[in-house]
């Protein structure tokens, strides 16, 4: 009888192989994968080896780490990895304090043509587009009470998957439960065909919404305007103190003079050595 020999499996991760597909992930894109986390990491990685036609860890690698990977992966590896999560009118108070108290205080702070300018408001880590679309409606309320106002949202993932998907701006109807029911008459659109139980997001508002793919940790953010407010919400959660303050930093040279800075419920700079001060739970000033 032969004996036969057991070989463990090639789509196991080997740890030296966890050791540098998080290493790269936290350069890349400043995320943090403990230990903890690694079946989490093979699970997700697994996707991308199917899609290749590769049967192992190590042949990925060397695939990522080679030039052409690093040119052609990088995208598709950050894809797979990033969490995204995301409701229309998520955490509403702070678009609520968004009408209440910071349109009024920066339009008061304006003079001559700067009042005239577009207010610019950035969604940074927009995921599948709910938070920029309500931003949009929002936004757009309070255009209609004030004549004069114009606006114009950036919103950016370094997710192209979920990007393509915001820019669409094609969801289940169970995904827009929480938009007031006059804003869904009003920014709606239901699908011809209504057992496929799909709306769209109106042309009106999509036409104020530029999407692009931003990476948070490239060294100069592709921004070229300043804001007047940035919504970070349910990002920095993902990152180091140190690439936290990195980031706040980039924010606050994003921002104009008294701009406004919303992260996420779970969120605080308290801690961090960065040049804004609490205004309210969860949003921040620039000084």
């Amino acid at each position: 009888m032969t004996k036969l020999e057991l070989t463990p499996s090639l789509n196991i991760m080997r740890q030296h192989e966890f050791e540098r597909f998080s290493a790269l992930i936290y350069d890349e894109a400043g995320i943090k994968i403990p230990p903890v986390k690694k079946t989490m990491l093979e699970a997700r990685l697994q996707k991308r080896l199917k899609a290749l036609g590769m049967h192992s860890f190590e042949e990925y690698a060397d695939f990522v780490f080679s030039l052409e990977g690093q040119r052609q992966e990088m995208v598709h590896l950050v894809d797979v990895v990033t969490t995204n999560k995301t409701d229309f009118f998520r955490e509403p108070q702070h678009f609520d304090f968004l009408v209440r108290q910071v349109l009024p205080n920066l339009r008061h702070g304006r003079e001559g043509s700067a009042l005239r300018a577009p207010f610019k408001i950035w969604s940074a880590g927009c995921s599948t587009g709910e938070e920029p679309y309500t931003m949009a409606m929002v936004l757009y309320e309070y255009a209609q009470a004030n004549p004069g106002f114009r606006f114009a949202i950036t919103a950016s993932d370094i997710c192209t998957r979920v990007l393509k998907t915001a820019m669409n701006g094609v969801y289940p109807e169970d995904r827009v439960d929480p938009i007031p029911l006059t804003m869904k008459k009003k920014y709606l659109l239901r699908s011809k065909d209504r057992k496929k139980g799909l709306v769209r997001i109106c042309s009106e508002l999509r036409s104020h919404v530029n999407f692009k793919r931003i990476n948070l940790m490239d060294d100069e953010l592709p921004i070229s305007e300043r804001q007047d407010v940035i919504f970070c919400r349910n990002v920095i959660i993902y990152f180091d103190k140190p690439t936290q303050t990195r980031l706040m930093h980039k924010f606050h040279n994003r921002l104009v003079p008294g701009g406004f800075l919303f992260l996420g419920h779970s969120e605080t700079l308290n801690g961090l050595e960065v040049p804004f001060k609490s205004v309210a739970s969860t949003v921040y000033r620039k000084v």
